[in-house]
């Protein structure tokens, strides 16, 4: 069995990061005694250094590695599609690990492998590492920015959409269309992403004098399923007249289940939805939605990695539109 930093920290009892800084020999973040016995650990237990930085150094290493939640959304797609296409225009590869749905296990296993392996640089696609692991991937010193995933640290390099100007604008959207009693569904209000489009959403809404309920933000993880029981939740006669699905599968299933209530789209309920794939499209009525970027954000992120050097790189904002189909 392949002995990874993970079994040396173990052994040493010192944080993964510690280990990664200690065989990378960086100095001044740790003292001589722990440098001695991590060293003491990876000889013990039979550690080899995988190649990765010496690779870079050489610029020899033309594999980009992705990490994408396993996620029951669609938008992944787009966003790996603009990083195949960039990547292939300059001759490189492209490995894709998947990290589970919102599993930190899963997530620190699979940045653990990328790390170890022979990198030109990480991309990490709508997930949010523990602070543990992006300690971890900052100590292996590999180019890597997050996509579709925005933070409040600009520590954290990242190319994504401005969630609350999209929850904003999509609740703007359907008050200038006359609706005044809306819903958002199957929001993680868990993550940054969930909490600025709710924040956005509670803006336009206080900005047009309406009042909001908390029974009209129903929590989710993006889902279909999610989608299906937010509207089981609003219920066959339901108050609100507009809902904003916070993916297309979860609008997909906000409007599957108003039919099964009989419920006519749009004329007894709106229905939005975010992120606007390929799938708003062939679905009857075809959804109106908040349109991001996808392909540019997979493709501004290879185009980054390209440069290697992030020391400059601020964080940016990808455009959204908004598109009317006949959902509303």
């Amino acid at each position: 069995m392949t002995v990874t930093i993970k079994d040396i920290a173990e052994t040493a009892n010192v944080s993964i990061a510690t280990v990664s800084r200690v065989l990378a020999n960086k100095e001044g973040f740790y003292s001589e005694k722990t440098a001695a016995k991590v060293r003491q650990a990876a000889e013990k237990l039979g550690y080899r250094k995988n190649t990765a930085a010496v690779e870079l150094v050489t610029q020899r290493s033309k594999v980009i590695g992705v990490i994408v939640s396993a996620t029951k959304t669609n938008f992944a797609n787009d966003i790996i599609a603009g990083i195949q296409d960039e990547a292939f225009k300059h001759n490189l590869s492209v490995i894709i690990l998947y990290a589970g749905e919102s599993d930190p296990n899963q997530q620190h296993r699979a940045l653990q492998t990328v790390i170890e392996r022979s990198v030109m640089g990480i991309l990490i696609l709508a997930i949010r590492p523990v602070d543990d692991d992006i300690a971890m991937l900052r100590a292996a010193n590999i180019p890597h920015l997050f996509l579709s995933t925005s933070f409040d640290s600009q520590n954290l390099p990242f190319i994504a959409s401005d969630d609350f100007r999209i929850g904003y604008q999509a609740t703007d959207f359907l008050i200038k269309k006359g609706h005044k009693k809306i819903g958002i569904a199957a929001i993680d209000r868990h993550t940054y992403i969930g909490t600025q489009r709710v924040l956005g959403y509670q803006r336009a809404m206080a900005d047009h004098d309406l009042p909001t309920k908390p029974a009209w933000i129903q929590d989710g993880h993006f889902t279909y399923d999610d989608g299906i029981e937010a509207m089981k939740t609003f219920g066959a006669k339901p108050e609100l007249d507009a809902v904003i699905g916070t993916s297309d599968l979860a609008a997909i299933g906000v409007m599957n289940q108003a039919e099964t209530f009989g419920l006519n789209v749009p004329t007894d309920l709106a229905i939005m939805s975010i992120d606007g794939t390929q799938m708003v499209k062939i679905v009857r009525p075809q959804i109106t939605s908040v349109t991001q970027s996808f392909y540019e954000m997979g493709s501004r992120g290879m185009k980054m990695m390209l440069q290697r050097d992030m020391t400059k790189f601020e964080s940016q904002y990808t455009p959204f539109r908004i598109d009317e189909r006949e959902s509303t």
